[in-house]
């Protein structure tokens, strides 16, 4: 018969423990130094470690050649132990031997002293489920048990242990196995099982199973099933999580304000049978490491992620406040929580995605919290904030849409606009050089519009001449197996030709920020050389607007005094 991996590989020394060098150090010291205790109370979460630590102090405290505090796993009662036949080792189930006539039981059978063994060993699983009478019978052995007798109480939820119990223990509080740790251990059973096994996908693995090592074995197992050659692929169908590159495209739609192609993404995702529930929670646990990113100074200790995922959710942190992720994890979990109680999964999905693609739509105090923030955000940057019945890009892309804009006017001597500006090649440095004073010219030539500098170019003109790029969405599609950073930044964006120039135009700014990076527009020219052949310079797109100039309210006041004939005197 199969065992099962998390069963074949279960550590037999302290050793192979992962994870718990807290509590299997403090272990081998006192066997070392004979201080074994005659109680234990092993806490944590599930599958850390807590009944196998148990089982190999068994072993340890009755093994006949220790080593350093470990037992040998070789002598006849470490194998009698290991197999599970040992008549002085006692594991029992307190979740389905709960009753108090199981505890006299035990009561009962310590008193006998150990056939082979130098202790007998009595392992309580899941003891927080016993009864209140159970646990004031177990309290009377606990208080006074015999020396040859060892109690390891094992439990998940220590907080519904008698306190009068947890006193009469040696306590010791399992963590969470690290991701790093969890997927080491899971490459070295890849190594000796035959079975192909990426860094990539054993850190999803790890991130998956929230710090159990058994749980990570368990799909291990699972992902085996598929196939040998175990990829990040192959991990997100066994454990039927959606693409990466989903959860990103989600998050800029909802950035971006862009309702329809994010209910366009849910479509799909539905269509190909993603679990409506685990898709919210994965855009949960998305904004959570936004915000981590956002609040942490070393968030890459915290997260869970490859270095272009890291990058992309950098680019995303930034575009966001703290108050836009607390209220998109807020509506999300809220979600979250209705699923399954009457309105159906996806239409629930579908609504909280709505309520962020239109904050106005939700009166919540986060909602109102985030709204707020972007005023604020607006004001300092004197910005006008977009009205809620106009869909506009975040406020924050407004202002820096606002330095770009100045940017490009004021075409600097020392730095020209880097998505402007490219008849000179990124790897040339240009230096400043002092220029003459210019002459003064004749009044009629400072009356007149002023020219042109020279380098730079008329966006609008260009803008309003270009013709639309064909198949642009195919070509940033084309950049998700090289760049992820560019097919996230050029998501959904559009793309004009006119002449040698190719203008993108994008609800967020997040493009032409990436743009502003050399290695990104060489990349991009790279990909449009190999689409075409032809070689394009690349600008934003850009249509002339209207520029309104703030009235002063004080020359107001002073036109209407002087058309009224009100004479007046300033001071």
């Amino acid at each position: 018969m199969y065992q099962a991996l998390y069963r074949k590989w279960r550590p037999k020394t302290f050793d192979d423990v992962a994870g718990q060098e807290h509590i299997t150090t403090t272990l081998r010291n006192e066997l070392k130094n004979d201080r074994i205790s005659h109680a234990y109370l092993f806490t944590g979460s599930r599958g850390t470690g807590k009944t196998t630590c148990a089982k190999i102090l068994a072993k340890a405290v009755n093994c006949l050649n220790p080593k350093d505090g470990s037992p040998c796993g070789e002598c006849e009662i470490c194998r009698e132990i290991d197999n599970g036949t040992s008549i002085d080792v006692f594991e029992m189930d307190a979740a389905s031997n709960r009753k108090i006539d199981d505890i006299r039981g035990i009561i009962d059978e310590v008193q006998g002293t150990p056939y082979k063994c130098r202790f007998k060993v009595y392992i309580v699983d899941e003891v927080h489920m016993l009864t209140a009478e159970s646990f004031n019978a177990l309290l009377k052995i606990l208080e006074e048990p015999p020396s040859h007798v060892i109690f390891i109480l094992a439990t998940t939820e220590v907080h519904k242990i008698m306190l009068t119990i947890q006193s009469r223990c040696q306590r010791f509080d399992f963590h969470r196995i690290p991701p790093r740790d969890i997927a080491d251990r899971l490459l070295y059973v890849a190594n000796h099982e035959d079975i192909t096994l990426d860094d990539a996908a054993a850190m999803l693995i790890a991130s998956v199973s929230d710090g159990a090592m058994r749980d990570a074995l368990s799909l291990l197992d699972r992902c085996i099933a598929i196939s040998r050659e175990v990829s990040s692929e192959v991990v997100r169908t066994a454990a039927g999580l959606a693409d990466k590159g989903y959860l990103y495209e989600l998050a800029a739609c909802v950035i971006n304000k862009n309702t329809a192609k994010a209910l366009g993404i849910i479509d799909r995702l539905y269509g190909e049978a993603k679990d409506m529930p685990l898709l919210c929670d994965e855009l949960i646990a998305h904004f959570r490491a936004l915000m981590l990113i956002k609040s942490v100074s070393n968030p890459r200790d915290i997260v869970v992620f490859t270095d272009s995922e890291f990058e992309q959710s950098v680019a995303q942190a930034d575009y966001l406040s703290l108050a836009d992720i607390v209220f998109y994890m807020d509506v999300l979990s809220r979600a979250y929580q209705r699923m399954g109680k009457g309105t159906g999964d996806r239409t629930e999905l579908e609504m909280a995605v709505v309520k962020l693609c239109s904050p106005e739509l939700d009166v919540t105090n986060e909602s109102i919290a985030a709204r707020i923030t972007a005023l604020e955000q607006a004001v300092r940057k004197g910005i006008a904030y977009a009205s809620s019945a106009q869909p506009a890009p975040m406020p924050l892309a407004d202002g820096e849409k606002v330095k770009a804009e100045e940017t490009v006017k004021e075409a600097e001597p020392q730095k020209q606009d880097a998505v402007i500006s490219e008849e000179k090649s990124e790897e040339k440095v240009q230096t400043a050089e002092p220029k003459p004073e210019p002459k003064p010219e004749p009044k009629s030539a400072q009356k007149a519009a002023p020219k042109q500098k020279q380098g730079e170019v008329d966006i609008v003109r260009l803008s309003r001449e270009a013709k639309p790029f064909p198949n642009w969405s195919e070509l940033v599609e084309s950049f998700r197996g090289t760049s992820a950073t560019i097919a996230a930044s050029l998501s959904g964006s559009e793309a004009f030709v006119n002449g040698n120039y190719l203008l993108i135009k994008a609800e967020s700014d997040l493009a032409f920020e990436m743009l502003k990076k050399p290695e990104k527009r060489r990349a991009i020219r790279e990909a449009l050389v190999a689409h075409t052949g032809r070689q394009y310079r690349l600008g934003p797109y850009r249509i002339e607007e209207k520029k309104q100039e703030a009235a002063d309210p004080l020359q107001q006041f002073k036109n209407k005094l002087a058309e009224s004939g009100i004479k007046y005197t300033e001071e």
